[in-house]
């Protein structure tokens, strides 16, 4: 593997950091577009019932994920190591969500679950990589 550096940082930092921006910022389009009554409309029958019944407590903490996903990969592309802090904000929201979507509403489709662990995935990650790269001086 290829060592090179840019700006005293390690190339993948970079990519890493844009990917999970770029995931991240989907999770934002997708909180607007459910917030969006014309866009809801166009969501499959089973995605309507979990956000139309999904109360406020839940509604903010999807809020936490992914605001707070998005706003820790802007902190890690600036390089400051507050991003594990916003990162372990935004984990608190999955699970969170993660509470309302299986213990509460009781979901079980396989795109729900795949779609909510693929973002506890990201994040624990994010959470760890933020550490691994404060720990090799890519952050402060």
């Amino acid at each position: 593997m290829n060592d090179k550096t840019v700006g005293g940082v390690h190339w993948s930092f970079w990519v890493i950091s844009v990917v999970a921006l770029i995931f991240n910022a989907l999770g934002v389009i997708n909180y607007f577009a459910q917030m969006n009554a014309d866009s809801l409309a166009s969501f499959p029958e089973h995605y309507r019932s979990i956000i139309e019944g999904r109360p406020a407590w839940a509604t903010g903490a999807f809020a936490i994920a992914v605001f707070g996903g998005t706003l820790g990969c802007l902190l890690l592309l600036i390089r400051k190591s507050f991003a594990f802090y916003v990162f372990t904000a935004s984990l608190l929201g999955v699970i969170a969500s993660m509470m309302h979507i299986f213990g509460v509403a009781g979901f079980s489709s396989f795109e729900v679950w795949m779609g909510v662990l693929m973002q506890l995935v990201v994040t624990v990650f994010l959470i760890w990589y933020s550490k691994k790269a404060e720990s090799k001086g890519w952050i402060n």
